[in-house]
């Protein structure tokens, strides 16, 4: 086989898997947020950014959403996003909901509790691994390190 040909083949299938992760990302999302909240703006144009259409809600009780979404108290963030039949809560990075919708564990949704720097609607650098957590009736457990 001639280099340039393997090349471009490897090429095709490089592209080829990243639409198939992209694919498995939820067409919509409903993030929940105060309305005061910036950096929950930034990681909505985010998910918009990835082609899924998002419903920002800032006039509900953001408590109220995390406990009906079984998210564990004492590791929530800024807002709550729905997405397919997750949760996501907090400024999960993206590598991390792809591999949520990859993988379909069973569980209630992932999270990253506070504002880490360098996550999507966070500016900065990233200081330290991002924890992800999977969570499940108010209990978590690790979902993967970033």
């Amino acid at each position: 086989m001639k280099p340039a040909f393997s090349h471009l083949l490897l090429t095709a299938g490089l592209a080829l898997g990243a639409t198939t992760v992209h694919a498995a990302l939820p067409d919509t999302a409903i993030l929940y947020k105060n309305p005061q909240c910036g950096c929950c703006d930034g990681y909505a144009r985010h998910l918009e950014r990835l082609g899924i259409d998002v419903t920002v809600v800032d006039d509900q009780p953001l408590g109220e959403i995390k406990q009906d979404a079984g998210a564990p108290y004492g590791q929530g963030s800024c807002h709550t996003v729905e997405m397919g039949d997750y949760v996501i809560e907090g400024h999960v990075p993206m590598a991390a909901v792809e591999a949520l919708f990859e993988q379909r564990p069973d569980t209630d949704g992932i999270g990253l509790a506070g504002m880490p720097s360098g996550t999507p609607g966070m500016p900065g650098p990233q200081n330290a691994p991002y924890e992800v957590y999977q969570f499940r009736d108010q209990q978590a457990s690790p979902f993967m390190t970033l």
